[in-house]
């Protein structure tokens, strides 16, 4: 793989993770987009460390709907073109202050879906016109079946799978082609001070599998790929049952 990487959450552990293995397999330019866009200078250096030639960093507001069109066309006057997208951007939230604060569950859902959308159809008009390139989409197992002890973020991640499942399938044979990746409990700077839950993984696990994903041009990668199997069953597991299980 080679070309310009896109990553849409540029302070991600995952994100960025995924554009060093990028750019060792031979991409030059990375864009790392995110809030507070001057205060990337670490995750410039460890890009630049692995072989970047260019990395620019942008200031990007991904609950600014309204301004992602604008966003990207920017990008397009200054980049070109871009080959790998990574959508890395969202918030976990506090799931006990969701429960009574509709405010505060509106926003989880709001950056973590609503604002998914609207960037990744922005991108997929993009990517259509330049008749090639990956989106890298990362959901959550969390997604698959939503569980009591984090509903509000679950759910959000829920519709950006179907979301994405379904934009997948409508970029079929145009050129384009979306990964979408499910990890589990993943332990880093999102997750700090929690107890890690059975088969977690680290950013550096994720990114190892989406690369390889990318490489083999997969359409769906979970992480670790036991839980694909261990989600087959609790899928089905009485709701009784599911109701009490942990986070």
């Amino acid at each position: 793989m080679s070309g310009t990487v896109l990553v849409l959450g540029g302070r991600s552990e995952i994100g960025l993770a995924v554009a060093v293995r990028l750019v060792a397999e031979g991409s030059s330019t990375v864009v790392l987009a995110a809030r507070r866009s001057t205060d990337l200078d670490s995750q410039e250096s460890v890009l630049r460390v692995a072989g970047a030639t260019t990395v620019d960093c942008v200031e990007f507001d991904a609950d600014d709907v309204d301004g992602h069109g604008a966003f990207l066309d920017e990008l397009v006057q200054r980049h070109g073109r871009f080959d790998v997208v990574v959508t890395a951007f969202g918030v976990l939230g506090d799931q006990k202050r969701a429960e009574s604060d509709a405010a505060h569950a509106v926003s989880i859902v709001h950056t973590d879906y609503v604002a998914h959308v609207s960037i990744l159809t922005h991108l997929a008009t993009l990517l259509r016109k330049q008749g090639h390139g990956k989106l890298v989409v990362f959901s959550s197992v969390a997604g698959v079946r939503v569980r009591r002890a984090n509903y509000v973020y679950g759910s959000a991640k829920a519709g950006l799978d179907g979301f994405a499942s379904g934009l997948a399938d409508a970029l079929a044979g145009s050129g384009v082609h979306l990964l979408l990746v499910r990890p589990g409990f993943v332990v880093g700077r999102m997750t700090e001070g929690m107890s890690p839950a059975p088969l977690s993984s680290t950013p550096d696990q994720v990114a190892d599998a989406t690369v390889r994903a990318l490489r083999r041009g997969r359409g769906v990668v979970w992480v670790p790929g036991a839980l694909r199997l261990l989600f087959a069953v609790l899928r089905v597991l009485p709701r009784a049952v599911w109701r009490r299980m942990p986070r």
